[in-house]
């Protein structure tokens, strides 16, 4: 399949959105509610913050579908990224005037960078989030996740070093003038 065609669900959920249905804004909300609360909720550390958030990008979707953009990838990474700008531009406003401009950007790094690898860890496929939660939270060597996931040595120590390459561009600025026209407005689809 060409790399710029989307999935065949994210091109009918849009054309059901443009059309207003609200059966689709409620499949929507239980497909990616738990990833915009938690993503809401690594940038600004607020329960409630998170759930205003998540209020807010659900309407934001309701209002705009046509700001989507298959051709630059994913519903769901759309999502993420309203989610990701919003929260962010949140946590600016609320952090303004506490400390130095420095300290502010350090701090919206450090919530952009957190909430990156919690939507790579959460979006990678399950074989290498399996073998990379062995090797974090249980503190499995590559030999220990190869004998609990039943692989090779090798395919353990592939997965692990696949994993660890993508969780590698949490860290990574994104170039702000690369978004594409459409994607998005700027208050919700591009952080700033």
């Amino acid at each position: 399949m060409p790399k710029d065609v989307p999935p065949r669900w994210d091109r009918r959920m849009q054309q059901r959105l443009a059309r207003g249905e609200a059966a689709a804004l409620g499949e929507l909300y239980d497909r990616f509610a738990s990833l915009v609360h938690s993503l809401a909720h690594r940038v600004l550390g607020d329960e409630k913050a998170a759930d205003r958030i998540t209020r807010e990008v659900f309407g934001y979707i309701w209002e705009n579908p046509d700001a989507y953009d298959p051709k630059q990838g994913s519903m769901r990474s759309w999502v993420a990224r309203i989610t990701q700008g919003q929260a962010v531009a949140r946590l600016r406003q609320a952090e303004l005037g506490r400390g130095s401009r420095e300290e502010l950007e350090q701090k919206v790094r450090s919530a952009n960078a957190a909430a990156r690898a919690d939507y790579i860890v959460t979006s990678m496929p399950t074989p290498l989030r399996a073998a990379l939660e062995l090797a974090y939270f249980k503190r499995r060597d590559y030999r220990q996740a190869a004998a609990d996931l039943q692989i090779s040595e090798d395919e353990a120590r592939r997965r692990l070093r696949l994993g660890l390459q993508l969780l590698s561009t949490a860290n990574a600025l994104p170039q702000e003038d690369t978004a594409q026209p459409g994607y998005g407005s700027r208050e919700y689809g591009t952080p700033r």
